[in-house]
C-alpha cells in the first residue's frame, strides 16, 4: 500500500531506494542490528537496496512499511508489518542518535492506529529480544502484554536468542487513554 502518516513531529511514509543509504548506515550497527530478527550484520548497501526492491505499492496491509522521516533530519529509521505464523507482525527499528526522545513510541502508534483501522485483525503481534528493555517498554506503554517466551534466530547475532513474545489486542488499543 501507498499511504502515508502525519504525527506532531514525524512523517512516516513509503520506502523509497533514495532511503538506501540511510537505512545502510543506521543498520550497519550491532547495537541496532543485534536487537533485530532479520537484519544481517555487518549490513550493507547492497542490503538494503535489495530489501527496497521489495518494497512495492501493490502490497497488502499486513505487509505494509513505512520509512520515520524527521523533518530537517532525513529517514531515522522504520516501522512495518509482516505476516507470520499466528498473524500480523509489527517491527520497527530507529538509528542509534535518535533513540531516547520518544520517536518511536510516537511512530509505532501511528502506525498501529492506522493498522487497526485499514484491517479487521483482532490482534497483532510483536516481541523483543530478552535484552532490549528499551523497546519492550515502548510496547508497554502502547498496551503490548507478554504472551510468552521463546527464541528467536537473530541473524546479526548468527544464533537463536530469548524472544519476549508479546502481542496487542484490538480491543485493548482502541479503548486505551489517548
Amino acid at each position: 500500500m501507498n499511504v502515508t502518516l502525519q504525527t506532531q513531529r514525524l512523517l512516516l511514509r513509503p520506502a523509497q531506494m533514495g532511503d538506501a543509504e540511510p537505512i545502510a548506515r543506521y543498520l550497519d550497527d550491532f547495537d541496532v542490528a543485534g536487537n533485530l530478527a532479520r537484519v544481517p550484520f555487518p549490513y550493507h548497501l547492497s542490503d538494503a537496496k535489495a530489501w527496497l526492491r521489495t518494497r512495492k505499492s501493490t502490497l497488502p496491509v499486513e505487509d505494509t512499511n513505512f520509512s520515520i522521516e524527521l523533518p530537517g533530519t532525513g529517514l531515522v529509521g522504520h516501522v512495518g508489518f509482516h505476516r507470520g505464523a499466528q498473524g500480523p507482525i509489527i517491527g520497527y527499528w530507529l538509528g542509534k542518535p535518535f533513540w531516547g526522545r520518544g520517536i518511536m513510541t510516537e511512530a509505532v502508534a501511528a502506525s498501529l492506529e492506522w493498522f487497526f483501522n485499514a484491517t479487521g485483525a483482532p490482534v497483532i503481534y510483536s516481541g523483543v529480544f530478552h535484552f532490549n528493555l528499551a523497546s519492550l517498554a515502548i510496547q508497554t506503554k502502547l498496551g503490548f502484554t507478554e504472551t510468552g517466551r521463546s527464541t528467536l534466530l537473530c541473524l546479526a547475532r548468527g544464533a537463536e536468542v530469548e524472544h519476549i513474545d508479546t502481542q496487542l489486542t484490538r480491543s485493548v488499543w482502541k479503548a486505551r487513554d489517548t
